[in-house]
């Protein structure tokens, strides 16, 4: 029986464990370079791909972008006049500014080119329509942490795509953190429900905790610390521990004590777990409401 999601992937799963230099294209073009796709390029260059194979196409770069360019001998260029067709041909512009990109992009995508997006809402199908030279492409959702590499990647890909140009886009992604491949694209608006939109759910956490510190009698300053110190504290004990979230739960709950009475109310039918089914459902209804 299939789930439609296949486990966690390094570039180094792909190919029977290649050296990265293997996986990572020979030539590279990002389009677009805002948060996240400043977040994937820091990504690469950590991971080890040459400066010199990537060429960056922003009209209004960052400071940071055009130092990172400057100093790591990067191609940087307002439109992407005069560019051959790269290895891979990396989409990282706002989804609304794809109809007035495209027409200039198409040229850079030929058969062999690997087209990445991370364009929220974006299909396959939208996307081969747009460049109907590539065979090869993928639609990824990753999530803010990929601005630290801690992100995780929800990813689908064309029925064309070849061994090495889904070990090339697991290369790519993995500059960000986790990836995990999909079967059934559809599954990405659910991918966006629970990760792409789930950092925010993380920080209103934060903020609910320490306006409840503060109705409790905290000082507003210290109620935020201890809120955000406890988050933080307790996701790098999740990442750290070999236990599940309920096993960790669990240890810390003893039986009629304090943090026993607030999972009673936590845990209850209006409680947490209700709230957050209908929040991914409204998000991944939205996701839904915004693909084309």
């Amino acid at each position: 029986m299939t789930t439609g999601v296949q486990v966690v992937q390094r570039f180094s799963d792909v190919l029977d464990n290649p050296p990265p230099d293997v996986a990572l294209p020979a030539s590279l073009v990002l389009v677009g370079a805002g948060k996240m796709g400043g977040a994937l390029l820091d990504g690469w260059l950590r991971s080890g791909l040459d400066p010199l194979r990537i060429t960056i196409v922003e009209p209004h770069p960052s400071p940071t972008i055009e130092r990172t360019a400057a100093e790591r001998g990067i191609a940087l260029t307002a439109a992407p006049d005069g560019i051959g067709a790269p290895q891979a041909l990396v989409l990282a512009v706002k989804p609304q500014l794809l109809d007035e990109a495209a027409p200039a992009l198409e040229r850079l995508a030929g058969a062999d080119t690997l087209v990445l997006s991370i364009l929220a809402g974006k299909t396959l199908d939208n996307l081969a329509g747009r460049f109907p030279r590539a065979r090869a492409i993928v639609r990824a959702m990753p999530n803010l942490p990929a601005s630290i590499g801690r992100g995780i990647t929800g990813a689908a890909a064309s029925q064309a795509i070849d061994a090495a140009q889904k070990a090339t886009a697991t290369a790519l992604l993995s500059g960000a953190g986790d990836v995990e491949w999909l079967d059934d694209e559809a599954l990405i608006d659910a991918v966006t429900g629970v990760s792409g939109s789930g950092p925010a759910y993380v920080f209103y956490l934060v903020e609910a905790l320490a306006e409840a510190g503060v109705a409790a009698g905290l000082p507003a300053a210290l109620a935020q610390r201890l809120a955000r110190a406890t988050v933080t504290g307790a996701g790098a004990l999740l990442d750290e521990s070999p236990l599940t979230a309920a096993e960790l739960r669990e240890a810390v709950t003893s039986k009629g004590g304090t943090t026993a009475a607030a999972l009673a109310v936590l845990g209850g039918v209006n409680g947490i777990g209700p709230i957050l089914t209908s929040a991914v459902a409204a998000a991944r209804r939205r996701a839904a409401e915004l693909s084309g």
